[in-house]
């Protein structure tokens, strides 16, 4: 009898062990970025410029500085900034696209700018510039250029981006990399619009998403990295705390029974 139960005991106990770590086992397939699966030549180039194509939208914040060798026609743009200027410093020395989609900037009346993208306004700009003012030059920047990270990473949120570019790999740097559950092979990009919002699923486990037209980010793109669905059973439907009594259990009969 006593080698029955120690028998049955065992059996249960393994069970418990094997279920607790098949809960928590993800395949490293899943895990691994960029894997060979569109592109098979490892050496291969892969193209994508970094050439922005975001259209400014109603709300947009437009930092312009105008240089110029000449102290004139430095004071009448105001440029004697300091050397080292914060993101505060330039959201508050910005002009802002209004309602209508113009920016108004200095004796210029307003540019119409909606739609455009930076170097267009900063093409247009210049040329204004031009017909009054020589050796001027005209610098652009988005000072709002911000990109969202949720779901399945260490740290989501919403960040704001000091350079003129990033890419997805480098935004979810951000955030802190993709958690042991996040799906890499089904990332949500929202993208805004002229027109609306687009909605594109990108697989990051492929290693053609580095020639993808969505490689590079734009201003108030949201990432969404969704959970594997074994991870609600894991974490949800999975019985951690009667399989953990279990464990108490079994042990106390094993050292009552001396087995």
């Amino acid at each position: 009898m006593k080698k029955k139960v120690r028998k049955t005991l065992r059996i249960g106990f393994g069970v418990i062990v094997v279920m607790s770590l098949l809960s928590s086992c993800i395949s490293q397939r899943k895990v691994r970025i960029l894997q060979e699966k569109t592109i098979k030549d490892i050496s291969a180039n892969f193209e994508n410029t970094k050439k922005t194509t975001y259209k400014l939208q109603v709300g947009d914040h437009l930092y312009i500085k105008v240089n110029s060798v000449d102290p004139k026609t430095s004071k009448v743009f105001q440029s004697d900034f300091p050397i080292n200027y914060t993101n505060t410093y330039l959201y508050l020395n910005s002009y802002t696209v209004d309602e209508e989609g113009y920016v108004h900037f200095s004796f210029i009346d307003k540019l119409f700018v909606r739609g455009l993208t930076i170097e267009q306004v900063r093409t247009l700009l210049q040329k204004s510039v031009n017909e009054y003012f020589k050796e001027a030059n005209v610098f652009v920047k988005l000072v709002d250029f911000q990109v969202a990270v949720l779901g399945e990473v260490s740290s989501p949120g919403n960040f704001t981006i000091d350079k003129d570019q990033i890419n997805i790999f480098q935004a979810i740097g951000l955030a802190g990399g993709i958690k042991e559950f996040g799906n890499r092979k089904k990332i949500t990009l929202v993208r805004q619009t002229l027109q609306g919002s687009e909605v594109h699923y990108l697989d990051l486990t492929d290693n053609a998403i580095l020639k993808s037209d969505y490689y590079y980010l734009l201003p108030n793109d949201i990432l969404y990295v969704e959970p594997y669905s074994s991870k609600s059973f894991t974490f949800s439907t999975f019985p951690y705390s009667v399989i953990l009594s279990s464990v108490s259990t079994l042990l106390l009969i094993f050292t009552y029974l001396k087995i």
